[in-house]
């Protein structure tokens, strides 16, 4: 395993090394063997801090959350913002340092398993670019934060499986933040404004012409990057929000199937069903059996 900095730990600061006999365990579990962490911590305001690996042995995820830092690989050099995440797989030989004037204060996560590689993918890392751009997000912050509770659980085999799975889900998470932020700032796309149009819309039809003009784009191109970030025409994914919201009506009210589709916008309840079937895989009276048995 690559060892952390050995930055002298400030008063708030954390840094936690999973115990080489519970990397064992991690390794070999079937519910953590896929991904699991090897050394976590957070470092405030973080002067001096420096670090370089010629050979790097697992893999290093990175989250600055305020001040500058520097990073310098093979094949990419340059300074790191508040909100960009340093992704550094292993094998990728690389140098970081915090920035003298403004120190970074960063989260960071060590971690193995036979997956990894697809969660770095996922994240969006291609060679020569491992800095991503996700924003100041409270949620991840959230996320870190419960993550590094593991370190007070005396080494508890049920706390190390919880932490690992909760490395899942902030990976997960975190692909998320990448992929609005990508959208909103490379290419001037605000998701999150989309998708609140719609939701205040749900009971209407929308148009691509109508979507399209409030991204200000032409449909052509507005189709084609709302598919590339979400996988569906904005149409279609539409379409996925108001199924998503019937199948909330039929589990939570006792609305008939013509009403609900009337607050869907639909006339013509056989129609809906229709579309209902088609997206969920059963009729909505299906769907309302199955949820009350």
């Amino acid at each position: 395993m690559s060892a952390p900095s050995k930055w002298p730990l400030a008063a708030s600061g954390v840094r936690f090394l999973t115990p080489s006999f519970m990397v064992e365990k991690l390794a070999r579990h079937p519910l953590t063997k896929d991904c699991y962490p090897t050394a976590m911590g957070y470092y405030p305001e973080a002067t001096e801090h420096r670090m370089r690996r010629d050979r790097h042995d697992d893999n290093l995820l990175i989250y600055c959350v305020s001040g500058h830092g520097k990073l310098d690989t093979l094949d990419w050099r340059g300074s790191i913002q508040p909100g960009q995440v340093l992704l550094l797989p292993q094998g990728l030989s690389h140098q970081y340092q915090a920035d003298a004037d403004d120190p970074w204060t960063v989260y960071w996560v060590h971690f193995q398993g036979a997956s990894t590689r697809i969660f770095i993918q996922y994240l969006g890392y291609r060679e020569g670019t491992p800095v991503l751009e996700a924003g100041i997000s409270p949620s991840l912050i959230a996320s870190f934060t419960s993550l590094m509770g593991v370190r007070r659980t005396g080494y508890s085999d049920r706390a190390f499986i919880n932490a690992a799975n909760q490395l899942r889900y902030l990976l997960s998470q975190m692909a998320l933040e990448i992929r609005a932020t990508q959208a909103h700032v490379q290419h001037n796309f605000n998701l999150d404004q989309l998708r609140a149009y719609m939701l205040e819309h749900i009971d209407q039809s929308v148009s691509l012409d109508t979507l399209a003009a409030l991204a200000n784009m032409s449909k052509y191109h507005f189709s084609s990057k709302y598919k590339k970030l979400t996988g569906y025409s904005p149409i279609k994914h539409f379409l996925n929000m108001k199924m998503e919201h019937a199948c909330l009506l039929l589990d939570s009210s006792e609305l008939s199937i013509k009403a609900i589709a009337a607050e869907l916008g639909y006339e013509d309840q056989l129609y809906f069903s229709r579309l209902f079937s088609k997206t969920i895989g059963q009729s909505p009276r299906a769907y309302r059996a199955s949820i009350r048995r």
